[in-house]
């Protein structure tokens, strides 16, 4: 794994966010998702456990596809994008402090084999630096976001994809 500047803290009201210090993709007009499925590549056959239900996670080969060109990634576009292309880096975190986990049946024929258990969505949190025009950390934008976990028929959770990301307009992290 390439080296990755993210840390764990806590907002005022003690919630965990995953703080991604560095802005690895950037694009005034798009995102490259080539990189980021590059990047993403990267966490093929690791695993992580949430913290809050002790699952472990594990990275399959469909992440970076999905993540990159899903349906939720092509419609997304501004600061929502770079949010979510910028959130791979911190992909271990992100799944480590989710929390709130929901089940949801497959309905989907497409996904018979892949989540033949269902689905699984738990919250997670992530922020990320805004620089001022000399370059410095001026502030970071903290965003939600949904972990979605596909159950494979093999008892397997596998982690599908982050979509759902919205910016929060409060709780901002503890200095």
């Amino acid at each position: 794994m390439k080296n990755r500047n993210v840390s764990i803290i806590r907002d005022t009201d003690d919630n965990k966010i995953v703080v991604i210090h560095d802005i690895r993709f950037k694009g005034k007009r798009r995102i490259c998702w080539e990189d980021v499925e590059e990047y993403l590549k990267e966490y093929i056959d690791e695993f992580y456990e949430i913290a809050e239900t002790k699952d472990l996670v594990f990275i399959g080969k469909d992440l970076s596809d999905e993540y990159s060109s899903s349906i939720y990634t092509r419609t997304m576009k501004g600061a929502i994008a770079k949010a979510k292309a910028n959130a791979a880096q911190g992909i271990p975190e992100l799944i480590e402090i989710a929390n709130n986990k929901r089940f949801d049946e497959n309905k989907n024929i497409k996904h018979k084999k892949d989540a033949a258990f269902g689905w699984y969505r738990y919250d997670s949190r992530f922020a990320l630096p805004i620089y001022s025009e000399n370059g410095e950390i001026a502030r970071y934008n903290v965003f939600h976001a949904v972990i979605l976990i596909r159950h494979d028929r093999d008892g397997t959770l596998y982690l599908y994809d982050i979509i759902n990301i919205k910016k929060e307009t409060s709780n901002p992290p503890r200095q």
